[in-house]
C-alpha cells in the first residue's frame, strides 16, 4: 500500500467524513460514478437535492486541509483504489466537499467567498443591510459598492475556466456593473424622494438586477467574444459556440436575480408591517440584524432553488449553432451528434 493511501487511511479513522457516526463498512461496495452527480439532474427535484448539496453553507466551515483530504479520496477513488473501511456515505461527503470547494473545470481551490456556499451567509449580510440602509446617498453607494464587489468576485470564481479573461475585462466588468448599480440605486431614490416608503424599500432590488444585468455578461465578456466550449455526449470537444455562451449567460443572469427576488420584494413589506408595532419601534437598533435574518431565511430555500433552474450541464441542438460550427459538425459526425453540451457556470 502507498504511503499517500496509508495517511489517508489513517486520517479516515480519524472520522473526518464520519457523517453517520460509527458505521459498518461494506466490503462489496458497488462502484459510484463520481463523474455524475448523485442526483438525476434531468428533473428539477434532482437538481434542488444537487444543489442544496452543494451550497450547503456549513461546508465555509472546512478547513483547506480537509477539503484536501477529500480531494485526495475523490481523485484516488477515481484511479480505482480506496482506504479500507470507507462507506458509501463518507465516499459521497467527500465529493460534496469537494464540489463545493474546487472549480469543476480547473480543478483549483475556490476562494472562499466566492464559492456559491457561501451565498448564504455573505447574501443575507449584505443584502440585509442594503434593504436597512437604502434613504441617505452615502449608505446607498457604499452597499451597492459592497454587493458589486460581492458579485464580481462570485462571477469570477464561478467563471467558465476554458474561456480565460483578462484583468483589465475584469476591473472593466466591475466599474461598469458597480455604477450601473449606483446610477439605479441613487436615481430611482431621487425619483421616489415623495413616494411611499414600501417603493422605495424596493430601490435596492432594481439596483441589484441593474448590476447583475451589466457585470454577468461583462465579467464574462470573453465567452460571448470567442465562444464557449462545447461538447457531445460522451465530453468531447467539438468547438467553442457565441450562441452556447449567450444561453449559458443568460441562464446565470435569470437565476441570481431569481435568487434575490423573494428576500428583496417580500421583507421590505414585513418590515413595513412590523414597524407599525410600538415594540418594534422601540428596538430600531435590531431593525438591521433582523432584516439580516429574514433574508438569510429567504436566501437559504432560494438559492439551490435559483441554482436548479436550468441544468449545470446546458445543452443546445445542433440546428441552433453557428452555420460554420454546425457545419462542421456534421460534415465530421453526420446526423450522430443532435445536442452539444456546455457547462454554463455559476
Amino acid at each position: 500500500m502507498s504511503l499517500s493511501r496509508v495517511v489517508l487511511f489513517g486520517r479516515f479513522q480519524q472520522g473526518d467524513f464520519n457523517l453517520l457516526g460509527d458505521m459498518t463498512a461494506s466490503s462489496e461496495m458497488p462502484r459510484i460514478d463520481l463523474d455524475r452527480p448523485r442526483w438525476d439532474q434531468s428533473t428539477f427535484v434532482g437538481r434542488l437535492k444537487h444543489f442544496a448539496n452543494l451550497t450547503d453553507m456549513r461546508t465555509v466551515l472546512s478547513s483547506d486541509a480537509k477539503l484536501n483530504q477529500a480531494r485526495d479520496l475523490v481523485t484516488n477513488y477515481r484511479l480505482g483504489s480506496m482506504p479500507p473501511g470507507t462507506t458509501e456515505e463518507q465516499l459521497w461527503y467527500a465529493k460534496k466537499l469537494y464540489d463545493s470547494a474546487f472549480h469543476p473545470d480547473s480543478g483549483e481551490l475556490q476562494n472562499v467567498i466566492g464559492r456559491m456556499s457561501f451565498q448564504v451567509p455573505g447574501g443575507m449580510l449584505i443584502t440585509g443591510f442594503m434593504l436597512q440602509f437604502y434613504r441617505t446617498v452615502p449608505a446607498v453607494v457604499f452597499w451597492q459598492w459592497i454587493n458589486q464587489s460581492f458579485n464580481a468576485l462570485v462571477n469570477y470564481t464561478n467563471r467558465n475556466a476554458a474561456s480565460a479573461i483578462t484583468t483589465k475585462q475584469i476591473g472593466t466588468a466591475y466599474v461598469s456593473a458597480t455604477t450601473a448599480a449606483v446610477a439605479v440605486s441613487v436615481g430611482l431614490n431621487s425619483l421616489t424622494a415623495r413616494a411611499p416608503q414600501l417603493l422605495q424599500r424596493y430601490v435596492p432590488f432594481a439596483a441589484v438586477a441593474a448590476g447583475n444585468f451589466a457585470n454577468i455578461p461583462l465579467m464574462r465578456q470573453r465567452e460571448l467574444m470567442n465562444g464557449i466550449v462545447i461538447t457531445d455526449g460522451n465530453g468531447n470537444e467539438l468547438g467553442k459556440s457565441k450562441k452556447a455562451a449567450k444561453k449559458g449567460i443568460f441562464q446565470v443572469f435569470v437565476s441570481r436575480v431569481s435568487m434575490a427576488a423573494p428576500g428583496m420584494l417580500l421583507c421590505p413589506v414585513i418590515m413595513q408591517k412590523m414597524e407599525r408595532y410600538t415594540w418594534m419601534q422601540r428596538i430600531q437598533f435590531l431593525h438591521a440584524p433582523i432584516q439580516v435574518m429574514l433574508v438569510g431565511c429567504f436566501l437559504v430555500f432560494m438559492v439551490p432553488t435559483a441554482c436548479a433552474l436550468f441544468p449545470q450541464r446546458a445543452s443546445l441542438a445542433v440546428e441552433k449553432l453557428e452555420p460554420d460550427l454546425k457545419a462542421s459538425i456534421q460534415e465530421k459526425y453526420g446526423d450522430k451528434i443532435k445536442t452539444v453540451y456546455f457547462n454554463k457556470g455559476l
